[in-house]
């Protein structure tokens, strides 16, 4: 017998439920909006606010034009599309793993894609000639590392999580030596190497900025459209096996997606810590652990975070400019810690 009463509070449930999440990307849309126009309008020349929507209806001078069109916003445009990545990449790890400590470089994406580089800058080894020389090996080395991660973990078909979870620390760990070996041979390069494992959004053009961007968003389509999944996997393979889901399948798809995703961001910016780590977790705190607004806040969230991060990166120490990766970490490291002694009052360590 059908209940109307249930079936009221249900309505009047996803009726409010429907509300805050509309208010809540909403509202990330005008942050973003804001955030963007911080950027554009900040740095060795100020712009003022209304000056900044002339120059972007057309007005302002030459140098006003070339400043912002040539200079800022490329900067801004990846800075947006790299966050959102690490971010998107972040939750689908966290769900794949059901540990809130996990990020993109759990897997030691990053530390593959960092000998890729490092193999182009020292060695002088591409797959790709010109502006792609370095970020073809740093992407090549990522999705190696995912292959090689997911068949080491692999046993009899299955893919148990935390057998997934320590060959990526392992995997990662040996990329890792061969990255600090590449640095102690790298002579004159040694400065690139250098600035390139702390972040950087100085060194492309809009033609990287072209590859990033379909690369993030189906990284990021393919993570939202297994959201309802993820959901499930939260609650164990088991449960979700009972439910119908190829827990095998959606989980080999997500973590190409997340190696995808990464990669864009990895290959031309160079490593961003923390992104992935702390933006799920504030993410969650507000609008809960359902990763059908989980995922999409994050990818706002994300893009806000790094977009903000850089005007710090330009503000700090200006006319100089800090490696973004100093900014993410001074900000995620202490959350980090705090993350720790919060999971150890909870399993109690």
């Amino acid at each position: 017998m059908i209940d109307p009463v249930g079936i009221e509070k249900g309505v009047e449930l996803f009726r409010k439920r429907s509300v805050k999440w509309t208010i809540t990307l909403t509202g990330l849309c005008v942050l973003l909006f804001l955030a963007m126009m911080l950027s554009l309008s900040r740095g060795a020349l100020d712009i003022s606010f209304m000056g900044l929507l002339d120059i972007l209806f057309g007005g302002g001078t030459d140098i006003e034009n070339r400043v912002v069109w040539q200079l800022r916003f490329p900067r801004v445009v990846m800075a947006m599309f790299v966050g959102a990545g690490l971010a998107v990449s972040g939750v689908a790890m966290q769900g794949l793993f059901r540990n809130p400590m996990a990020s993109p470089f759990i897997l030691g994406l990053s530390s593959g894609a960092a000998f890729g580089a490092a193999l182009a800058m020292v060695f002088g080894i591409t797959l790709l000639p010109g502006y792609l020389a370095i970020p073809s090996m740093a992407f090549a080395f990522c999705l190696l590392t995912l292959f090689i991660v997911y068949n080491i973990a692999r046993v009899g078909g299955r893919v148990p999580v935390e057998t997934l979870l320590l060959a990526g620390i392992a995997v990662g760990a040996f990329f890792s030596a061969l990255v600090n070996l590449m640095t102690y041979l790298a002579g004159e390069e040694l400065q690139g190497i250098v600035f390139w494992m702390m972040g950087d959004l100085t060194q492309f053009g809009w033609e990287n900025i072209y590859i990033v961007i379909p690369m993030v968003l189906i990284g990021a389509t393919i993570v939202m459209y297994y959201s309802r999944d993820l959901n499930a996997m939260m609650l164990g393979d088991n449960h979700a096996q009972n439910l119908g889901i190829e827990v095998a399948k959606v989980r080999i798809h997500l973590l190409v997606a997340c190696a995808m995703a990464t990669a864009a961001a990895v290959a031309f910016v160079g490593i961003i810590g923390f992104v992935g780590l702390v933006i799920p977790h504030v993410m969650r705190l507000i609008v809960g652990p359902d990763h059908r607004i989980l995922v999409p806040t994050s990818i706002f969230a994300g893009a806000i975070f790094l977009i903000l991060a850089d005007v710090l990166a330009r503000w700090v120490l200006a006319p100089q400019v800090l490696p973004i990766g100093i900014i993410t970490a001074l900000i995620g490291a202490p959350y980090f810690v705090y993350l720790l002694r919060r999971r150890r009052k909870e399993v109690g360590w």
